[in-house]
């Protein structure tokens, strides 16, 4: 009898061991695509601090309880509405798996943009993204709301991008729907895609964003209108794991060149062309032409849907579904 109920508890202990261990498999990924946009807590607006190298506070004009921005072209936008939008787009492709190697692109959109009717809509940024056929989650916040400004708010903070980066996370994970997809989003790889002028962002986000750790490459989309300096001294450092691309028109002919040379200086090597992937170590830029193609550069630079293009590049993203036949 004592050996008996020795045996059974031996066979007990390790059945109730593994109903302990057992967890609920994950969904499987979603057929169709999923989009949101929610306000963040680590937004890039409002912003109540300086000007960096001033001494200047951003919210510089007043007009009773209103308080306003100057822009560099003199103009005063107000922080109601243009600096109160904590909102970021988030958008999954369909097919998107978690439990596949994960790919986060940060798309920072020009000047005079909304989300709504220039990232989903003129720009097709999310339809770009689903066609690349990668295993990519977009998130794109608000930055100045329809106003010919490129300020970075809270971007200029040090740190502030990576508490962005780490919200982004938390953010996808509720919007895929089950924990389980957490670790894939929290140890995602980051690219960053600025057009026009979302420059100003990503510069920052590389010089004092806390999160170069996790950035994989930045893609430039005409968008090099300053800040040659922190694009060099980034990729010089980070070279050996992360790329950039720089595509461009006459509009920033200029400042392309001026970063090329800054890379040389550095002993950095680079291209003028369009490479076959976008590997760690790959810097090229590719000129594309007047400025009359800047408008509509995110849909038409160096070929349709130039973005899709760019993404489908980067290697080590798993398809999730089949691309358009072209």
């Amino acid at each position: 009898m004592k050996r008996r109920a020795l045996l059974t508890g031996a066979i007990l202990m390790p059945t109730a061991a593994r109903a302990q261990s057992k967890k609920p498999p994950p969904p499987p990924p979603p057929r169709e695509a999923k989009t949101q946009l929610v306000a963040f807590n680590a937004s890039p607006f409002p912003y109540r601090g300086f000007v960096p190298g001033s001494n200047k506070p951003f919210l510089d004009a007043r007009d009773g309880k209103r308080r306003g921005h100057t822009s560099l072209r003199g103009e005063v936008y107000w922080e109601d509405p243009t600096y109160s939008d904590r909102r970021s787009l988030l958008y999954l492709p369909p097919g998107f798996d978690p439990a596949r190697p994960v790919l986060i692109a940060l798309y920072l959109h020009g000047n005079g943009a909304t989300l709504e009717r220039d990232v989903m809509v003129r720009q097709a940024v999310p339809q770009q993204v689903a066609e690349s056929g990668q295993n990519i989650a977009l998130v794109a916040p608000q930055l100045a709301l329809d106003a010919a400004d490129s300020s970075a708010g809270n971007f200029w903070r040090g740190g502030h991008f990576a508490k962005y980066i780490d919200e982004a996370a938390e953010r996808l994970m509720r919007l895929y729907g089950n924990r389980s997809a957490g670790r894939g989003f929290n140890l995602a790889p980051v690219v960053i895609v600025a057009y026009s002028g979302g420059y100003l962002s990503a510069a920052y986000a590389l010089e004092r964003g806390g999160a170069n750790h996790r950035i994989k490459g930045v893609i430039l989309m005409d968008a090099l209108y300053g800040d040659e300096d922190k694009f060099a001294t980034w990729f010089a450092a980070r070279r050996r794991q992360a790329f950039l691309l720089s595509a461009y028109t006459d509009s920033t002919k200029e400042e392309n060149t001026t970063l090329q040379g800054l890379l040389a200086k550095r002993r950095v090597p680079f291209i003028r062309s369009l490479p076959r992937t976008l590997s760690p170590g790959t810097a090229a830029f590719v000129a594309t032409g007047g400025l009359d193609m800047h408008g509509d550069f995110v849909t038409r630079a160096w070929q349709p849907d130039p973005l899709e293009k760019a993404l489908s590049m980067i290697p080590g993203y798993t398809p999730v579904h089949a691309k358009k036949s072209a």
